[in-house]
């Protein structure tokens, strides 16, 4: 017995440090998952918290995988990983019958699973963590208390400042399709569909609708509906990230910026409201000399057409705007806004809105090959 408890303690812990540990260090990814979660609850005030809760969440799963792979608290751990498991294996249950969220995100985008995938492996570790709770007494550690605690402490405290350092630059980790080395593929034959589920406030009724042919411009409706999921239809899997780039009247130039021969640079921000300005004034610089050097700088937003105008005429930004899906934005780069460098389709770099390099830096280390 004496191995079964072990193994199934080595297992279970090892499950949530990766799980943990992936998520931890793309915190913003997380953060978009949890705020579907809030929208589809109709609790959309609750995204304020999305952060907090994710770097929070995150460091108690690492850390409770750690407290188990390590034979570290275990008594106490116990009480938390129970609980917790039987609340997520009961959420999942309903995202599996229901599709509550496409994506739970319960590896982060290290590794994609179903909603049923997920439930069935929440099963799994329910049968070993029901049995861990019952011997957490067997368990003995080679720490002291104190020495029990102070680890814990210190690993706690550094998952939460690695969390915190991915969240202000990048993802230590990119799990993307447009992570650095990435071939941009986009001869795809058919289009890549978005579709929204809008829920009725008084009456229930769900209704779906293509983005963006939905009533989003109809302030009545929006406040009669609200958000509850998105799913996309990708009928060309097997390509990358399907990035759809449309000018101010609706014509598709996406091939011409990926298929731009020589370097191209993308300024991400998926809603120009919430971007940081300053980072529109910093980047103004390095626009100006990439385009007198010949390299195509464009700027790729979800932003209304309206609001692109006036984000433009309050901050003297001259380069040009283009539409995309804000959903695909999210995933280039995990920045608002956020740079990224392509090279005859290839991802040469990317960078945060608080790490901009300057031309100069850009030219020396990537032009000038």
């Amino acid at each position: 017995m004496k191995i079964v408890r072990n193994l199934f303690r080595i297992l279970v812990g090892l499950v949530f440090v990766f799980s943990g540990f992936v998520k931890g260090v793309d915190p913003l990814g997380t953060v978009y998952r949890m705020d579907d979660y809030f929208i589809a609850f109709s609790i959309p005030w609750a995204t304020a918290f999305s952060l907090y809760l994710t770097i929070f969440l995150c460091m108690l799963e690492f850390v409770m995988g750690v407290s188990l792979l390590f034979n570290l608290w275990i008594r106490k751990t116990a009480w938390i990983l129970l609980p917790m498991m039987i609340y997520f294996t009961i959420l999942t249950f309903f995202d599996a019958v229901y599709n509550i969220v496409p994506d739970c995100g319960c590896f982060g985008d290290a590794i994609k699973m179903t909603n049923t995938q997920t439930f069935l492996k929440n099963l799994l570790l329910m049968a070993m963590v029901i049995p861990i709770f019952a011997w957490r007494k067997k368990y003995r550690s080679m720490l002291s208390s104190a020495g029990e605690f102070s680890l814990i402490l210190t690993i706690s405290l550094a998952f939460v400042l690695l969390s915190i350092y991915c969240y202000r630059h990048l993802p230590l980790i990119d799990f993307m399709d447009w992570k650095t080395g990435s071939q941009i593929d986009q001869t795809t034959s058919l289009p890549v569909r978005f579709f929204v589920t809008y829920k009725n406030k008084k009456t229930g009724e769900e209704k779906e609708y293509v983005a963006p042919d939905y009533p989003w411009n109809d302030s009545v409706w929006m406040s009669e509906w609200v958000f509850k999921s998105q799913r996309v239809e990708d009928p060309n899997k097997d390509k990358a990230m399907a990035l759809k780039v449309e000018d101010a009247e609706g014509n598709d130039i996406t091939s011409r910026l990926l298929g731009n021969e020589g370097f191209t640079f993308f300024l991400i921000s998926q809603n120009l409201a919430d971007a940081s300005e300053e980072a529109f004034l910093d980047i103004l610089p390095l626009y100006k000399k990439a385009v007198a050097d010949n390299h195509l700088f464009v700027c790729l937003t979800n932003s209304l057409p309206e609001e692109i105008k006036l984000f433009r005429m309050a901050h003297g930004t001259a380069f040009e705007y283009f539409n995309a899906d804000d959903v695909v934005l999210k995933t280039m780069v995990r920045a608002n806004p956020g740079l990224i460098l392509l090279h005859n389709g290839v991802v040469v770099a990317k960078w945060h809105h608080n790490d901009f390099p300057s031309y100069e830096e850009v030219r020396d280390k990537f032009l000038s090959k």
